[in-house]
């Protein structure tokens, strides 16, 4: 009985009362004695079961292919990683933005501060002290450990493959779309080779990965609102935003993606009439704490760590304002000037508008107009700064040996530059961008000159008295109007040409505005014998009022990156060229003696992710066309599909790209890299989605399909190996990856 029991396979039908009573006990006798039946089951459990490597890898995948991914990441992120010891491309930037966090200088630049303030942790862990100045293409010095700050760039490059991995199981891709979306990250030339250097660029990758990742974790919980896992990934995505935003303002565009997202959603949910008011309105409240207020604070925490580090005076100085330059350790601005502003008084003004320069004039004069010397807002430290304060032309002239008279609230003043003698003037010109406003230029000499180089004080405030009849180093706000024309002294965010160096345009705005802080000045800096020194330290600058200024001042020196029609880029590229792979950079010197790395995609990822976005269209116009007519072969599991695992990479594709399109600053291509992240989305999607009959037709086609894209991606990753880790010896060795003209791989 027993052994005919087992000898029945596992789930095979059993008949019979025996079989069905199995497991109860035989009340049988045997020779006078109750006997009991061992049942099968416990003969089955005798039996241990036999299980195969691939059915343990099977349950365990989502465990095992991340790592082993993970640790291939590893790999072709670091490599020969410290090969070359010589200053790379971009390193010569943020390798010396890193030097200043650890000499604690306050320093500028057009990107928010997050991704820098870890180069300088990174030279921090690496015992670096800020003392080598990182210039293009030097040798770095023994004593520094530049391969630990590539290790440590390199491991956010290095994570951009699991967090990719784990993106695609929550966008519900198959397992095989899952690998390819993977490897075509992990196999991505350009991504290899960017990581392996003292860059932001792994960063920003890194942030818009999680980035994703996290909205589509949040999203696939919807069913869950308001659970822990719920709120977790919701501030989990406003916390990514944040740091990628705190890398480059490219985050942006990936914050507008979650933004549409969310907007979509909550559309959606105020079209539930079956959703109570209050649980609509919580969810509005969760969204705005967690896609809104926690970026920004993340935002500006980074900020508030920028300037609580750099606490010494540095290169960046004049980008801010003249009472926050005042509270650095080490500033000239301030220092031992006297308090109040006297007539004869030498003085540097400052624009007080967010990103507002000094008040500056040099002997170069405007090509058209009065053809008369330019008047400019300049941001660096220059005697050309500098200004007197003199009496008007109807008041006596300024006699050193008089008693000494100031200026205040409503006196009519003459500004006279101190290198060149000339007076600030104005007069019914237009200026030479701004044809709206007036030009504004210097004029004369102490002696020559007219009326129209007056200009009448106007105090907006003081920070630091109520009387207003006297102007004061860096707490005085104040306007000038000019006396015959009514116009104010501006300087707005609108750059000269390069005829007046980049500089920006000083203009006599017409329009009376009293609010508009571009035409707001105060006293940064203030020299008289005569005058005692004053204590420029003992008043703050406000945090927020710092941030808005420094973010308007990046603002415009980004807007300010445009090519120069008479200089030859040969980096530069034009956003065309990227998604057909038609460009690469160099990213060193190309002598025999130099490691030399090309910044190159994988052919078969560039091309393979461009072409899925065309094809993604068509299908979406091919199912658009069978819906009109009437067809509904789509479920709303499918449709639900192609909305947010297709249609959204798609849309970061177009808001990460579109951009530069418009955009009139210089580029390069490794501005793409985030918009390739979303086309190689997009490629797994229209993948998964065209080889779903291969799947429920025949597993094994499928991944004999798979095999050989995987094939061929791994393999051109490995033919282009050398522009990843590094090209040693003459250049023509490597003439064969020369496929194009503009792949200036070999000469």
């Amino acid at each position: 009985m027993t052994v005919e029991q087992g000898g029945q396979a596992t789930g095979v039908a059993q008949e019979g009362p025996s079989l069905r009573r199995r497991n109860v006990q035989d009340q049988s006798r045997s020779n006078g004695t109750i006997l009991q039946a061992s049942p099968d089951v416990d003969f089955k459990k005798s039996q241990k079961p036999k299980t195969s490597i691939l059915e343990i890898f099977d349950e365990w995948e989502f465990l095992i292919a991340p790592l082993l991914f993970t640790f291939l990441s590893f790999f072709t992120r670091m490599y020969k990683i410290g090969l070359s010891n010589i200053v790379t491309w971009d390193e010569a930037h943020f390798g010396k933005f890193g030097s200043h966090y650890l000499k604690r200088e306050f320093y500028f630049d057009v990107h928010p501060p997050l991704g820098k303030m870890l180069v300088g942790l990174s030279g921090y862990m690496a015992g670096y002290n800020g003392s080598f100045e990182f210039k293009s293409g030097e040798t770095y010095p023994e004593e520094l450990n530049y391969t630990f700050m590539r290790l440590f760039n390199s491991t956010f490059g290095a994570l951009c493959v699991p967090v990719a991995y784990y993106t695609a199981r929550e966008l519900n891709f198959r397992r095989s779309t899952v690998w390819l979306v993977t490897l075509m990250v992990l196999c991505e030339n350009s991504y290899a080779t960017i990581s392996r250097f003292i860059l932001l660029d792994s960063m920003l990758l890194f942030f818009t990965f999680t980035t994703v990742l996290c909205w589509a974790r949040f999203h696939r919980l919807q069913k869950q609102s308001f659970s822990f896992e719920w709120f977790f990934w919701l501030f989990l995505t406003g916390i990514s935003i944040g740091c990628v935003t705190s890398v480059k303002w490219v985050g942006l565009f990936c914050t507008a993606l979650v933004g549409l997202y969310t907007a979509e959603d909550l559309w959606n949910k105020f079209g539930d009439l079956e959703m109570p008011p209050t649980t609509l309105a919580s969810h509005l409240v969760a969204r705005v704490a967690g896609l809104i207020v926690v970026p920004i604070l993340v935002y500006m925490f980074s900020f508030w760590v920028h300037f609580l580090v750099l606490e010494n005076s540095g290169p960046g100085d004049a980008q801010m304002s003249s009472l926050f330059q005042a509270n650095l350790r080490g500033t000239e601005v301030g220092k031992d000037s006297p308090l109040e502003v006297a007539y004869g008084s030498r003085a540097t003004i400052k624009n007080m508008g967010y990103g507002g320069g000094l008040l500056h004039s040099h002997v170069q004069t405007y090509p058209e107009g009065s053809q008369q010397q330019q008047v400019t807002c300049y941001h660096h430290k220059d005697a050309n700064n500098d200004w007197f304060f003199y009496p008007n032309r109807n008041e006596p002239l300024y006699d050193p040996e008089a008693p000494l008279l100031y200026p205040g609230d409503k006196s009519i003043i003459r500004l006279i530059h101190s290198q060149t003698g000339r007076n600030l003037h104005s007069h019914a010109v237009s200026a030479p961008v701004t044809k709206g406003d007036y030009e504004v230029s210097s004029y004369g000499n102490t002696t020559i000159g007219d009326e129209k180089d007056h200009w009448t004080v106007e105090v907006v405030s003081d920070a630091a008295s109520r009387d207003r009849t006297k102007l004061r180093t860096l707490t005085t706000a104040f306007r000038l109007r000019h006396t015959s024309l009514g116009c104010y002294l501006r300087a707005g965010t609108v750059n000269l040409p390069q005829w007046g160096f980049k500089q920006i345009e000083v203009t006599c705005v017409k329009q009376n505005n009293p609010r508009d802080v571009y035409t707001h000045w105060n006293v940064e800096a203030h020299w008289n014998e005569r005058l005692p020194a004053g204590d420029p330290g003992s008043y703050k600058s406000p945090f927020f009022r710092d941030f808005i200024h420094l973010n308007v001042a990046m603002m415009t020196s980004n807007n300010a990156l445009v090519p120069d029609p008479d200089k030859q880029d040969d980096l530069a590229s034009q956003f065309w060229q990227w998604p057909i792979l038609h460009v690469g950079l160099r990213m060193c010197g190309w002598d025999d003696h130099i490691v030399k790395y090309f910044l190159l995609g994988n052919p078969a990822v560039y091309w393979g992710s461009t072409f899925s976005l065309l094809v993604f269209g068509s299908l979406i116009a091919w199912y658009l066309i069978r819906w009109q007519r009437g067809y509904d072969e789509l479920k709303p599991a499918e449709i639900d599909h192609i909305h947010y695992s297709g249609l959204y990479p798609v849309a970061g594709w177009f808001l990460h790209y579109l951009p530069f399109v418009a955009m009139a600053r210089v580029t390069y291509v490794h501005h793409y890299y985030p918009a390739l992240y979303f086309a190689i989305l997009t490629a797994g999607f229209m993948i998964d989605w065209t080889t779903k009959p291969l799947a429920r037709k025949d597993r094994r086609i499928e991944w004999v399909v798979y095999a050989i894209i995987y094939s061929v991606v791994i393999g051109l990753f490995v033919l282009f190996r050398a522009i990843v880790f590094g090209m040693e010896g003459k250049n023509q060795q490597w003439r064969h990856l020369r496929w194009f003209d503009k792949w200036r791989i070999s000469d």
